[in-house]
């Protein structure tokens, strides 16, 4: 049977960290699934790291059409693996009372989930980071992962942990789905 895959995006989503899952799992075979606040086209954003800036610099990036369901939508049972793009979209989607329901599932079956960039920030809101779990993200969501008492790495391009796989932003796409891909296999 194809297994499926659930992104929970919003508008705001970092562009590459959205569209790069979506079509590598549907290369792997994967069937994929995308959930945002409502079914509505995303304006996803792009993020880049530019000479002369101590942050990211932030540019509008390409409309996502494919949005499958609401987040109130999704029987989260239905799914084998959970991906958490960055962006700023984590900020505010993660204030959406059935995004909990859904993250904590897939986090306390301990089902694969995939969190890059500001995705973290989604598990600290539900208190879902576990004390010493070793995670890594863009280090601007360092301070929060610490607080929730993660242990926060920058050197590696990717963490795995069990069933959660982290990586600190778009440079890292090819690892971190190399590794998710990898869990979901082995489920």
């Amino acid at each position: 049977m194809t297994k499926k895959v659930l992104i929970v995006a919003g508008d705001a989503v970092e562009a590459q960290e959205l569209f790069y899952p979506y079509w590598r799992l549907k290369e792997e075979g994967f069937e994929v699934h995308v959930a945002a606040p409502s079914k509505k086209t995303l304006m996803t954003v792009v993020h880049d790291f530019e000479p002369g800036w101590e942050t990211y610099t932030e540019k509008p990036g390409y409309r996502f059409t494919w949005v499958d369901k609401e987040f109130r939508e999704v029987d989260p049972e239905e799914y084998d693996g959970l991906v958490i793009p960055g962006g700023r979209a984590p900020e505010y989607i993660r204030l959406n009372p059935d995004l909990e329901r859904i993250v904590r599932h897939f986090m306390e079956r301990r089902k694969p989930v995939a969190a890059i960039c500001h995705g973290p920030l989604v598990l600290t809101a539900y208190r879902l980071i576990e004390p010493g779990m070793n995670v890594t993200s863009y280090v601007a969501v360092s301070p929060d992962l610490k607080a929730a008492g993660a242990s926060w790495h920058d050197r590696e391009v990717v963490v795995c942990r069990d069933h959660l796989v982290t990586a600190r932003a778009w440079p890292d796409l090819p690892a971190w789905m190399r590794e998710f891909i990898r869990l979901l296999r082995g489920r």
